[in-house]
């Protein structure tokens, strides 16, 4: 199963680069890669032409000659885990997962420089006698597929050829054939690369045991705390090649049946109708590089509620449900009067959800927790406000990301909304408010927002403080609704007020008969002061079945009135709220 790849042995067709779009050619590099911004223009060709073969002193040299300061951090940090994996197993007991992407392209050349300076460290040469460097020891591992694009195929054999890779070519699937790699050989480590926002990166750390039910290995994870940027300001910095597709707009490589060229990257020609894409390292928001990967349909969330209702023919009238919690030690203390929670009820009835629970909680990790995890299960969509931001009190983040059973990680494009909102003190390695709930978090950009709002999966973090600042997030939620349909608009509620005079006894009858006749409404009752009227409300979706069941409760309770009063005398004044129009009757029954 191991096979060694040398020169004589690489494919007959090498698959190089291709160019990417022209640009003018004075871009000056440096600028172009020191930049804290995405990138903005491609690499002048003038450049590529140093996309070669690199020596493991070559990466350390240029790296440190780097203006990018985060980028050296990050290679720091992936350094030190290397050389700790090299310190904690032998080299024959150790691996590397390679796939021919631009994630595990980085990992290789770290692996080269990091066991360049573990060897240094211990003051053994990496040059021969004759000046050529010794060859990459590390066991690497390929998974061939028939479903890989021939790209990838071809780049990653040129690669091993290039570097004088043993790499072992398993065609089987992934983890039966780790199954068979670790039964003939005796590997304890594995290197990665998996980052931050992976579908296989959550719950993992630098170094992760493997999950059960799988072989039994460590997972190294050097770049785990690495964004799409940083992968990028790396491979051009250092100027290694990569594979030719993402220079096609790929973003994100899986298979040829589940990807294509990322859509944010294409650029129309008015004389040519084909279309072009910039290279990959153009994307601007790096939490979109997996936008090209084609989504399976999805059916309608099985936990909305259709609420007795039997429509066939429309969603419209289907009832989702969502729950409110509200984060603060000052509205339990009585100091803050919320006004947010009874507004953000409006809002959702409005569209046509249903308000299931809403809750106030402490500010306290645990308590929003146990909040969050208890409603999320039950709901289509849960809001929480309130405790957001660099305080010890704003802890609904970090709530939500234990209610998961994930961790907190740094996001790179939130730290740089909080950078243009707070500037430089928002910078750090270890900025705790650029730190988001890991693999779970999608950013909500709007134009009208400075931060965009944080989801979770169902769970919306809104940062509004009072009413405005939730109408503005509300109407920015409302307008991503209608094109990305963040959110399922339904028709809107129906709703009936009835005012009366009937004493409760008089009136639980006739309401108990007309609830077991119209489960499909909600019907209510309530006073607003004890000696007050009685007043009963209707909610539903369907007018017509809301009249009925108004119309059958007035009956039953002018039944009532006769059968109880025994000749006295009482006024019902029956006040009809349908789409905005009030009718009032009076009734005069002895």
């Amino acid at each position: 199963m191991r096979r060694a790849w040398r020169g004589d042995q690489s494919p007959a067709t090498k698959t190089m680069p291709r160019e990417p779009i022209s640009c003018s050619s004075s871009t000056p590099f440096r600028d172009l890669l020191a930049s804290s911004e995405p990138f903005d223009e491609p690499v002048p060709l003038a450049f590529r032409r140093f996309y070669r073969y690199k020596s493991k002193m070559e990466i350390d040299k240029a790296i440190k000659e780097s203006d990018d300061r985060r980028l050296k951090t990050k290679y720091n940090n992936a350094i030190y885990v290397i050389q700790r994996a090299l310190a904690l197993y032998s080299v024959e007991e150790v691996a590397f997962s390679f796939n021919g992407g631009k994630d595990s392209t980085v990992l290789l050349h770290l692996l080269r420089a990091g066991y360049y300076l573990h060897k240094a460290e211990k003051n053994l040469s990496t040059i021969d006698s004759g000046g050529a460097e010794i060859e990459f020891p590390i066991r690497t591992i390929y998974f061939e597929s028939l479903s890989a694009f021939p790209e990838i195929n071809s780049f990653t054999y040129d690669t091993a050829s290039q570097y004088k890779l043993q790499m072992d070519i398993i065609r089987l699937d992934f983890k039966s054939g780790l199954e068979a790699l670790l039964k003939a050989n005796p590997i304890r480590a594995i290197f990665l690369g998996v980052r931050i926002g992976d579908p296989t990166a959550v719950g993992q750390e630098q170094f992760s045991p493997s999950s059960p039910g799988w072989p039994p290995f460590m997972r190294v994870n050097p770049i785990l705390d690495w964004s799409y940027r940083d992968i990028w300001a790396f491979l051009l910095i250092c100027k290694v090649q990569y594979c030719s597709l993402y220079d096609q707009g790929y973003t994100s490589i899986g298979s040829i049946h589940d990807t294509v060229p990322n859509a944010l990257l294409c650029h129309s020609q008015s004389n040519n109708s084909e279309e072009k894409y910039k290279p990959a390292y153009l994307l601007r928001d790096g939490r979109l590089e997996r936008a090209g990967r084609v989504k399976k349909s999805t059916s309608q969330p099985l936990s909305a509620v259709s609420n007795g209702l039997k429509y066939g023919d429309s969603h419209l009238k289907i009832i989702f449900t969502a729950s409110i919690i509200a984060v603060g030690d000052e509205i339990l203390f009585g100091t803050v009067e919320d006004r947010i929670g009874s507004i953000l009820c409006r809002k959702l009835r409005s569209i046509g959800w249903a308000v299931s629970h809403i809750a106030v909680t402490r500010n306290d990790i645990d308590s929003v927790a146990d909040e969050v995890e208890r409603l999320k299960s039950t709901n289509d969509m849960v809001f929480i406000y309130g405790g957001v931001g660099p305080l010890l009190s704003d802890v609904t983040v970090a709530g939500v990301a234990k209610a998961f059973g994930v961790r907190m990680a740094p996001d790179e494009e939130f730290e740089e909304y909080l950078r243009h909102l707070i500037g430089e003190k928002c910078t750090g390695d270890r900025n705790e408010m650029a730190q988001l709930p890991e693999g779970i978090t999608e950013l909500l950009h709007h134009e009208k927002l400075s931060v965009p709002l944080i989801k979770c999966q169902n769970v919306m973090i809104l940062t509004a403080t009072n009413v405005a600042e939730l109408e503005r997030e509300w109407d920015c939620l409302t307008e991503l609704t209608s094109s990305d349909g963040l959110l399922a608009i339904t028709e809107p509620f129906v709703s009936k007020r009835l005012v009366t005079t009937l004493s409760d006894m008089e009136a639980a009858e006739p309401l108990s008969k007309i609830c077991s006749e119209f489960p499909d409404l909600y019907i209510g009752a309530y006073r607003e002061s004890r000696a007050g009227p009685l007043i009963i409300t209707f909610e539903g979706k369907d007018k017509s079945s809301i009249g009925d069941a108004a119309e059958a409760l007035r009956g039953l309770s002018t039944m009532a009135l006769i059968k109880g009063c025994a000749g006295e005398v009482n006024i019902i004044l029956w006040s009809y709220i349908l789409w905005g129009r009030v009718l009032t009757l009076a009734i005069d029954k002895g």
